[in-house]
Order: structure tokens, then sequence, then C-alpha cells
């Protein structure tokens, strides 16, 4: 993910200067799922106890980055947040001798994203897969990714035709 520190911009006079803000929109649509990633992990490190606007304005202002109320990405964390408890309902069922509790918090966050927009985009599920294994590859547990692939996969079977 591009940071603010990474982006130099040569002024006029020909100084350097650091870039003020990075709008979230126009980020890679990679990027974007590790933003809505950490956003998701910060609220439920507050247990969802904090408004998202509370979290994006704390994040935004440390990190330098611009997501307003309206943009998709914000629309699309605040989603997963209200179906939490819809999306585990989606999981649960897939955890042969395993409870969902014993989930680690980022493989649960990288599933709930994943099923959010398996069955709320169409973006292909491959696509989707593909990209959760990634998420999971970088912030999960070792050997997380393995049984993501195994539960979205599994899902994707059942569910889809």
């Amino acid at each position: 993910m591009v940071r603010p520190e990474d982006q130099i911009v040569e002024t006029s006079s020909g100084e350097s200067k650091e870039e003020l803000e990075i709008d979230v929109d126009t980020l890679s649509k990679r990027d974007g799922r590790i933003f809505v990633f950490h956003l998701l992990y910060a609220m439920d490190a507050c247990e969802y106890q904090v408004s998202l606007e509370s979290v994006v304005d704390n994040f935004c202002r440390e990190f330098k980055y611009c997501l307003k109320k309206d943009s998709p990405l914000f629309v699309e964390t605040q989603a997963i947040i209200d179906e939490r408890d819809t999306l585990d309902n989606h999981i649960k069922p897939l955890l042969d001798n395993w409870r969902f509790e014993r989930l680690g918090v980022c493989t649960r966050l990288i599933m709930r994203l994943a099923l959010w927009e398996i069955l709320h985009t169409a973006t292909d599920t491959i696509v989707i897969i593909n990209e959760a294994i990634e998420l999971a590859k970088c912030f999960a547990e070792t050997d997380a990714y393995k049984f993501i692939n195994g539960l979205l996969d599994e899902w994707v079977k059942k569910n889809k035709n």
C-alpha cells in the first residue's frame, strides 16, 4: 500500500515536500481491501463500541489518508460490520470439529471480507478467494491462508451455481 511518506512531490522551486493526503478511493483494488481489513481490525479491537467514523477519522489523521463517508470503501466497511453476524453464520457450518471462537481474529476478518464480497459484488469468486489468500499470507496466522482457501472454496461450491 502506498503511504504518504513514499509520495514526494517537487514544488515549483524544485524543493521536495511530502504529499499531505492520499485519497483512499484512488488505491488499487488490492490496496483498498488491505485498507478495509485494517479498518475492520481496528473496529474489532474496539469491540465495535466506537463508530466507524471515529476509527476512520483517527486512522486517516494518523496515516494521512482521506476517506469520506460516502466513499465506496467506507460503505463496504460499514456493510461488513453491520452484517458480521450473518457472515459469521455462513462461516460456522464450514467449521467441522472447530469452534468459531477458536478462529484467529485476522482469519475471521478476512473470511468476513471475502464472503461479503462474494455475496455483494460481481467480482469473480476466484479473484476474491485469491485476494483473501494474499491477505492471509500477510496478516493472518501461519498457514491460515490454506484454511481460508479451503473454507471459501467449500462455501462457493455449496452456495454458488
